[in-house]
Parts: structure tokens; sequence; C-alpha cells
């Protein structure tokens, strides 16, 4: 295996499941110590289970709703004090509920947006701080829904359109601090994300996004994949 992050810290959010859980476990498995955050105790302790059974990586795991930025503080203010300096944040956390306009409640709105989009402000003001005097690298998990509208998409679509400008206008801000920005837009995942999703083979792995994480952490310090798009090969009907 192939540990070219030994000695490198990361912090994913939403790291309990799915897409998370395997950036994690990619990124320990590479040497790094990895932090995880997630809203459900129970889905904290069950990826801390898998993590740590698996790699010789130190490990930690803390309940954090990236909507609080109160949470937030205090989780990488933990990240500080168990794994000290901080090299990695992947911004993966979100939430995904499909209404049309004219459905979709106040609260629901609020919530996709919180998530989606000030959670990820939240967790990149807390990395810059760290980052200032000497680099990092925030990587952000988009998608196509980012870029490609669809009926019942209002909020999704919002938080999604709004991530990937909020990452462009970070890289611009930041970029002479040594400090990277990408943005990784899949496609269909298989994850129990959406009540759409599911196991179908046609559809991307959770794994693979996890493998062009490690593709950019590679990328030579000269050289910034800004945006990586990524869709099923062969996409299911």
């Amino acid at each position: 295996m192939d540990t070219f992050l030994a000695g490198k810290n990361a912090v994913v959010t939403g790291g309990a499941r799915g897409i998370g859980l395997a950036i994690a476990q990619a990124l320990a498995a590479a040497g790094a110590g990895v932090a995880i955050c997630a809203r459900s105790q129970e889905n904290i302790d069950s990826a801390l289970t898998q993590l740590t059974g698996t790699s010789k990586s130190k490990v930690v795991a803390k309940v954090a709703d990236v909507r609080d930025s109160t949470e937030v503080s205090r989780f990488f203010e933990q990240v500080d004090r168990e794994l000290g300096q901080l090299d990695i944040v992947v911004n993966n956390a979100g939430v995904g509920i499909f209404k049309s306009a004219a459905e979709l409640t106040v609260e629901e709105w609020r919530k996709t947006l919180d998530t989606n989009l000030s959670g990820v402000f939240y967790c990149c003001k807390e990395a810059l701080h760290r980052f200032r005097n000497r680099g990092g690298y925030i990587i952000n998990i988009s998608s196509l829904a980012g870029k490609n509208a669809f009926a019942g998409g209002a909020a999704y679509n919002a938080s999604k359109f709004g991530l990937n400008g909020l990452s462009e206008a970070i890289m611009l801000d930041h970029r002479n601090e040594n400090v990277k920005v990408s943005y990784i837009l899949p496609g269909s995942v298989a994850t129990d994300f959406s009540s759409n999703s599911g196991g179908e083979k046609w559809k991307i792995a959770p794994a693979d996004i996890a493998e062009i994480v490690l593709m950019l952490l590679k990328t030579p310090a000269r050289t910034l994949i800004s945006i990586v798009e990524v869709r099923p090969s062969k996409p299911g009907k």
C-alpha cells in the first residue's frame, strides 16, 4: 500500500457512511491520520470500528452537525488536540430533499442549504485559519446537479450550484497562500443518499470517488485540478 500521506492529517465531514466513509478509509490506508464527523452516534461508532479495524492510522470520530458553526468549531478544536497539524479537509456532508419548489417547505430548504452550502463554508473557514501560514488542501464533494438543474431539485440544485461558486471563490482568494481547492462533481453513486439510490452495478462506487480524492492529493504542488466531473461509464436505463 502506498502510504504517501504518512505524517498528514485529514478531516472528512459526513465520514461515517457512503462516499465519506470510503474517502476516510482511503486516506487512512494511505497513511493519514483521519478525523470524521457525522450527526448520528450510531453511524459514528460503526465507522470508527471499520476504520480502526482496517488501518493503523490514528482516527478521531465525533458527532457534529455541520449546520451549526459552533459544533464545527468544537470538532476542529478536537482535531487540533488529538491529531495536531491539519493538512486536508474533505467536505462531504450533504443531504438531498427532492420536491418541487411549491411542495418544498421552508424547513427543508434551510436544512439543504445549511448542510450543503453553509456547512461547507464553516468547515472551510476553520481550515483556512489553520492553513494560512503553511498551506493545505480543501476538496469539496459537489454533484453534477451543481451544473445541471432538474425537476424536483430546487433546494439541492441551489445548494450545489452555490457550492461550486464557493469553491471557485475560495480557490481564487487563497491560491497564493499554498492552499489548493478542488471540487468533485459525481453523477449517480451507489449509496443510500436518496430514495432513488441503490446498489446497481452501473453506478459509480463510493470507492471510485475516494480514488479521485487520492489522485488529487498526489498532484504535484505546481499543478491544481480545480474541477473533476465523473459519470458512470455505462449509465443504467
